[in-house]
């Protein structure tokens, strides 16, 4: 099979330097000149510096010839998702589209996957998510993802494997959706605890009331509990919680601190608390951390105010 990425940010590049050790990989990018400049030197200064692409990573800005590939991973912001599927719907049409992040459509309150059964019915939809790092995929370290797919995804699974990449697979595509979008509001929510002097031990806290915070909703909307326990879940939630290489954990701390944070930087957490705190009221959920976050961001609340919130809740069992 044929393996197009498309998106040459720096997972989508990541991506495309790991498959290509077990074949040709086409990684398309918006910019024209960004294209052209990574095919002239072999790396993508722009976006992961220091690492060499594989002569067989082929650059292109022609999205006619980027999805002649048979299997196509989408390495876009989730909120640009909706729109590009939109826009390319036609070519997408009979493929297999593997969606790369993590995150819910904040105007359709829909995953990824949804998002592409409704612009190309006949495409196979899929998700790769989990606990990874560009910089670590492209450096070769060993990485675990989990591959959902409604359908059997045994074939996409070994296409997708690579020496130092070991997929898992699930027919959870909510589970796995949910889990890797939910952890990021979750980092910031850690990254605001770090940010604000309040210590490892009240993040541990955070983690693990956040963590039941996910379950909660994700449980409600039709996700299997164990999946919310596996790589894509809890696995992501340990990563990003805990290392300065998450955005979503940076953003948090920078909230934490009162520190500004460059805007030119995705932070799909804060998107997706807003859109989770929707579908919280829709289902009757208690959401109080994605609920805060929400606030913290527009700026509705302080940091203060937010801490005093959630230490006054109603005692409770576990």
């Amino acid at each position: 099979m044929t393996v197009s990425v498309l998106g040459a940010g720096a997972f989508g590049t990541a991506l495309a330097v790991t498959l290509a050790q077990t074949g040709p990989v086409t990684l398309w990018a918006r910019d024209a000149n960004h294209a052209a400049l990574m095919q002239e030197t072999g790396r993508n200064e722009r976006r992961l510096p220091g690492v060499n692409l594989p002569r067989k990573v082929a650059a292109t800005a022609d999205i006619s010839v980027a999805t002649e590939a048979e299997t196509i991973l989408l390495a876009m912001p989730m909120q640009q998702m909706r729109g590009f599927l939109a826009t390319h719907a036609e070519l997408l049409q009979g493929k297999t589209l593997v969606a790369c992040s993590k995150g819910i459509d904040l105007e359709s309150g829909q995953g990824p996957t949804a998002l592409i059964a409704a612009a190309s019915p006949s495409a196979r939809a899929a998700i790769l998510t989990g606990p990874s790092f560009a910089a670590d995929i492209a450096r070769g370290l060993p990485t675990a993802l989990t591959l959902a797919c409604a359908e059997d995804g045994e074939a996409l699974q070994r296409e997708l494997s690579t020496p130092t990449l070991r997929l898992y697979r699930t027919t959870d595509t909510t589970g796995a959706e949910l889990g890797g979008a939910l952890k990021n509001v979750i980092a910031i929510a850690a990254g605001v605890v770090i940010g604000a002097g309040l210590g490892d031990s009240a993040r541990a806290a955070l983690m693990t009331r956040g963590f039941a915070e996910m379950s909660r909703i994700a449980t409600a909307m039709g996700a299997r509990a164990e999946t919310l326990s596996g790589l894509s879940g809890f696995g992501d939630l340990v990563l990003t919680c805990t290392s300065v290489q998450s955005r979503n954990f940076r953003y948090g701390r920078a909230l934490g601190a009162g520190e500004d944070f460059d805007t030119s930087i995705t932070v799909e957490g804060v998107a997706t608390a807003k859109a989770v705190s929707i579908l919280a009221q829709k289902h009757i959920i208690d959401m109080p951390i994605a609920t805060m976050i929400t606030a913290l961001a527009d700026r509705q609340i302080t940091v203060s105010e937010a801490v005093q919130a959630l230490l006054s809740r109603p005692l409770k069992e576990e």
